[in-house]
């Protein structure tokens, strides 16, 4: 089992910036797919970013898709978010990620996941 936890988040006005980490512990960390995702008051959980194990292929969802930045460091069992020009409707909680090699479906989809963090508060001021 990989326990994965969340941290970095904040309070941060509108233009600025946040690295988020997640650090990961258990069995071994770099076999696994690594995703974000973030949750609004009353909305779904949504789809941010992953990178793959394999080859480090990266992809995000388009309202993000050149201001974040995912990132992973096997060395320290850790991914990363790094945020920047923040808008006010990037607040969300933030939940990392984590799914087994070997499976099929698309990484688009927090179903396809088999691990999460408990998540980190985001909040972007106006």
């Amino acid at each position: 089992q990989v326990q994965l936890v969340e941290s970095g988040g904040g309070l941060v006005q509108a233009g600025g910036s946040l690295r988020l980490s997640c650090a990961a512990s258990g069995r071994t960390f770099s076999a696994y797919d690594m995703g974000w995702f973030r949750q609004a008051p009353g909305k779904e959980r949504e789809f941010v970013a992953f990178i793959r194990w394999s080859d480090y292929i990266a992809d995000y969802a388009d309202s993000v898709k050149g201001r974040f930045t995912i990132s992973r460091d096997n060395a320290k069992n850790t991914v990363y978010l790094q945020m920047n020009r923040l808008k006010p409707e990037d607040t969300a909680v933030y939940y990392c990620a984590a799914r087994r090699l070997g499976y099929s479906g698309s990484l688009y989809s927090r179903h396809e996941y088999d691990y999460w963090g408990q998540g980190t508060q985001v909040t972007v001021s106006s």
